[in-house]
């Protein structure tokens, strides 16, 4: 009862803290809890209207422990009203990562009078093992049951967690898929109800096997938008082990029959969803509408190595954007793309147009500030490396630029300000970017406390946090080893997301 009342003051803590989210480095377009820690977004679900955004976190305190799913919700990825804490750590059992589905036909004969209702699937943690459990919604989310059958899985390990349940219609059931973190394997179940499970198959070792394998996430999409050729994507994240250091997310591209995963690639092949150091534990939305036709994720925008010591507060740790995922044809074969969600286009205020100019040296560009999005389309010309500087001050600056040489796109944080919270923080992270038709497409998200970089319309992605003085706000164009041309650039402010 004590704790219980605990957790009730926090909630209400939680609510009233200010919405104006003017502190220092608070993001002012990404999602981050009003205070305390936050890692992996889960039970992502679209309900009535609705864009549902659970979350680990921890409701006492700025590091990690205590593990409960907090709750938001968004009519359109943008602008997010916190909600009390969905499901709460309880008896010694913390609530790990998962999914929620809509319960359409009430398959589990836990919805009531006819109507469907949410479906929440979660691994409960205790020091002795994990399980995979259920809890259930029949007010829009607002308040949870948890299952009186639970757990619906277990097999007696204490590695074995975060499941991603989905419908998979040609076999009338839903699927699980489930790690198995140190044995490097994704397992398969597959169930009629939600409650019992049948094992199916496990997938993997396979591609990158640095770290544990964690968060696995399963869809289909069309290849090259044609719905008539379609592969399904399997999500690994891994911990250690990724491209950049630290915490990273995978991808395989195959067939999945129901009850089978096979990839394209070979067993070794890691592919990447983003080359930066801080995007991991990405997870789809379930039941957007098919006519949306959109495969939204988001992504915790951090990493383990330093997740604990980021030097904000009250709050610790935020989501990356939202953004639409799609398979195209490369000639190195079949590879996911990422947009950022159009949404976020309500947020663009001042416009600012530059371009048809050659770029050498570097030139300061008249618009500055914390919060922008950059459209730029360059012609490497001969120069060896050239680009956009941002959060740009004393001492300071974010560079997102292009190398010819080696054809890679690059974020390089070492003067991105505040880093000395973790040795592995300055850095540069880099990308793999083949130039299209001679020219290099780069589309930027600057926050208060990340940048994130589409390279040629989301075949290469990175995302990385920084730290700048507030003051750290001048953009700049620059070209090394000749002249580069800058065909177009088109420069916003964005408006807050939070507050009025």
């Amino acid at each position: 009862m004590v704790k219980t009342l605990t957790l009730l003051v926090a909630l209400a803590g939680l609510l009233a803290a200010g919405e104006d989210y003017g502190e220092r480095y608070r993001p002012q377009f990404h999602f981050s809890p009003a205070k305390n820690f936050m890692n992996d977004p889960n039970g992502l679900v679209f309900f009535q209207g609705e864009y549902h955004l659970f979350y680990q976190h921890n409701p006492f305190g700025n590091e990690w422990g205590h593990m409960s799913w907090g709750h938001a919700v968004s009519p359109d990825l943008v602008r997010w009203q916190h909600l009390p804490v969905a499901l709460a750590e309880e008896g010694g059992v913390m609530i790990f990562s998962g999914s929620a589905v809509v319960d359409w036909k009430n398959t589990s004969g836990l919805c009531r009078g006819g109507e469907p209702c949410l479906i929440a699937v979660y691994t409960g943690h205790s020091r002795e093992k994990q399980t995979q459990n259920l809890a259930f919604s029949h007010d829009r989310g607002r308040t949870w049951t948890k299952y009186a059958g639970n757990p619906v899985i277990d097999i007696d390990s204490r590695e074995f967690r975060d499941p991603k349940v989905i419908w998979h219609e040609p076999s009338a059931k839903w699927v699980m898929a489930v790690v198995l973190a140190q044995e490097r394997k994704v397992r398969f179940y597959g169930s009629k109800d939600l409650a019992r499970w049948e094992q199916l198959s496990d997938f993997g070792p396979a591609g990158a096997t640095g770290g544990v394998w964690e968060c696995p996430d399963l869809f289909e999409l069309p290849v090259d938008g044609n719905r008539r050729r379609k592969k399904w994507v399997l999500i690994v994240n891994l911990n250690p082990g990724g491209v950049a250091g630290g915490s990273g997310a995978q991808y395989f591209v195959g067939h999945f029959d129901g009850r089978v995963f096979k990839s394209d690639g070979a067993p070794g092949q890691a592919l990447w969803a983003d080359y930066g150091k801080d995007f991991y534990a990405a997870q789809s939305w379930s039941d957007v509408p098919a006519s949306d036709g959109r495969r939204l994720w988001i992504a915790w925008m951090s990493n383990w190595e330093y997740a604990n010591k980021a030097p904000t507060s009250p709050w610790r740790n935020a989501q990356s954007l939202p953004r639409s995922l799609a398979l195209k044809t490369y000639p190195v074969g079949v590879r996911l793309v990422q947009q950022p969600a159009v949404e976020l286009q309500r947020l663009r205020g001042l416009h600012d147009q530059f371009g048809g100019e050659r770029v050498a040296g570097e030139k300061a560009l008249s618009t500055a500030g914390e919060t922008l999005e950059i459209l730029a389309e360059f012609e490497p010309g001969l120069a060896s490396e050239f680009g956009l500087k941002v959060r740009q001050g004393a001492g300071e600056e974010t560079v997102v630029g292009y190398e010819t040489t080696t054809q890679q796109l690059f974020v390089d944080r070492t003067k991105s300000g505040e880093a000395g919270f973790a040795p592995s923080f300055a850095g540069r992270h880099a990308g793999p970017l083949p130039l299209e038709g001679n020219r290099v497409r780069l589309h930027i998200f600057v926050d208060r406390s990340s940048v994130e970089v589409f390279g040629n319309d989301g075949r290469t992605v990175i995302t990385d946090l920084v730290f700048p003085d507030p003051q750290s706000t001048r953009v700049a164009l620059y070209a090394r080893g000749g002249q580069a041309r800058l065909w177009s650039l088109d420069l916003w402010k964005l408006r807050p997301a939070w507050g009025k």
